[in-house]
Order: C-alpha cells, then sequence, then structure tokens
C-alpha cells in the first residue's frame, strides 16, 4: 500500500547510525566560549559504513503495523533500507545523492524521483544529501552561523535560537525559518524545531540516549514530528549495531507500476 513507500521516504529522515548498547554517561555542563561551540558542532563524525536492525512505529492517522528495517549506511554514498512486518518483506529503499528510489510490494508500485519528494514529506525545502545524511547521524542538518543566532548556556547545556528568519533551501526551492536548537552538555544535539513563518509547518526532530561508540557520540533514539495540514510521528528505537559492509540488492521487479505521492 501506498503508507509503506511514504513511510520508506520518511524513515529515511529520522534513521540513527552506528551506535553501541553502553549506558549513556552522564553529562557534566562545561563553560564554553561562542566560537569552540560552533566548531564542536560543525565537526563532521568519523565513520564509514553501518548496519542497522531497529523497530519503526508511525502515527500518520492510517494503521500502519510496527515494522522492523533493516538500514545499512555508507558515508556520502547511498542509505538503503528493507522492511518487514508481521514476518512479510513489504518494501525496500535506496537514497543516494542522485535522489531515492522505492518500491512496495502489497499493490506492486515504486516511486523514482530526487529530493523533492522527502522534502515535501517532511514539509521543508532543503533536505538533499548532505542534509539527509547529517541528520540520519544526529549532527546539525540546516546551515547554522554564529552571527544568525543568540546563544546561551546553562546546566541543562547550551540553546540557540534564531535572531532573524533563516532562508534556506535546495534545487531552488528556499523558504524563511524560526528555528531553534538544543544540545546536551557535551554537545549532542536533543533537539531541533522549524517553523515555515509563512505557512506555520513545523518540523521537530528529538534525539535521545546518546552514547560513545568508537569515536563518535550518536543517539539511540530518534523522533521526528511533521506538523501541517497533517499530522505523522515517527519513532525509531534502534536494536542492533554492526560495522561490517554488506550487499545492498536494488531492483524493482518488472510488472511494478511507478506511482507518484501525492
Amino acid at each position: 500500500m501506498k503508507n509503506y513507500i511514504i513511510l520508506l521516504l520518511l524513515s529515511f529522515a529520522i534513521v540513527s547510525c552506528k551506535t553501541a548498547t553502553a549506558k549513556p554517561e552522564k553529562p557534566i555542563a562545561v563553560p564554553v566560549a561562542n566560537a569552540a561551540f560552533f566548531r564542536e558542532i560543525s565537526k563532521k563524525p568519523d565513520f564509514d559504513q553501518v548496519k542497522i536492525s531497529s523497530r519503526v512505529d508511525v502515527e500518520t492517522g492510517a494503521f500502519i503495523p510496527t515494522l522492523d528495517a533493516t538500514i545499512y549506511i555508507e558515508d556520502g554514498q547511498k542509505v538503503w533500507m528493507n522492511m518487514i512486518a508481521v514476518f512479510l518483506n513489504v518494501g525496500r529503499g535506496i537514497a543516494t545523492p542522485n535522489g531515492i528510489q522505492g518500491y512496495e510490494k502489497w499493490n506492486k508500485t515504486y516511486i523514482e524521483s530526487d529530493f523533492s519528494y522527502l522534502n515535501k514529506m517532511l514539509n521543508v525545502d532543503f533536505i538533499d544529501f548532505a542534509a539527509l545524511q547529517n541528520l540520519l547521524l544526529g549532527r546539525t542538518f540546516i546551515p547554522v552561523q554564529e552571527k544568525d543566532f543568540s546563544f546561551s548556556q546553562s546546566v541543562q547545556g547550551y540553546r540557540l535560537n534564531s535572531t532573524k528568519n533563516i532562508r534556506f533551501g535546495s534545487n531552488g526551492n528556499q523558504a524563511d525559518y524560526a528555528v531553534a536548537l538544543q544540545y546536551s552538555p557535551t554537545f549532542d544535539l536533543m533537539n531541533v524545531v522549524l517553523t515555515d513563518v509563512k505557512s506555520s509547518d513545523r518540523l521537530e526532530v528529538s534525539y535521545s540516549n546518546w552514547v560513545n561508540f568508537e569515536n563518535m557520540r550518536l543517539p539511540k533514539n530518534v523522533k521526528i514530528n511533521i506538523k501541517g495540514q497533517k499530522t505523522s510521528q515517527i519513532a525509531l528505537e534502534n536494536t542492533k549495531f554492526e560495522g561490517s559492509k554488506m550487499a545492498t540488492p536494488y531492483s524493482v521487479p518488472a510488472n511494478y507500476t511507478k506511482t507518484e505521492i501525492k
């Protein structure tokens, strides 16, 4: 059914990767200068690839069972996903710098698109592959410049609030946003809220249960809320993580029909 293709695309936007099973460390508030903070949150994560086993719960107004997902991410190359519901394979998808492809087995349909579909699903205009990968890793996925934000810190961590409307986008599409970001005392991204000042559409992404993994700090849980004409919520719980390479087959069966998401 079409809901599974929509879920496949939406799930690309909430997958956290390469986390560990260790308990989160207790944060310690450390005063930091503005410049040091902005350098810290702009650091690129250090990883090559990761395979993730996850459980995905979705609220869209229509019934969708809890899905078991296998997600494989290669840095800068691809995000591949396979989904199963009640032991039945329901869909597969792949995102690359060139765009997104996906198919679902219930109605034998598939999609091929640039990132406009994903932007439409999230009610934003700025998601490309680079922004997508940063979002997946729990990194700041929108342009953040010190001159555009007020910066405050407390024992709870650090907070950024835009001092003016921030304009950004991709593929010639741009919009103005009011932006708020919250970070833990250890610079982990905890919450991002983007409000389109023209339409009042709102995207909120929350990260929790951050842990150490090799050279990285990454979240174990991610939740995304999309508020516009329709409201959706997706929660992801990662259950197993592996760092080895894996095959990522993707081909649409010959008898499937191309469709559009409206």
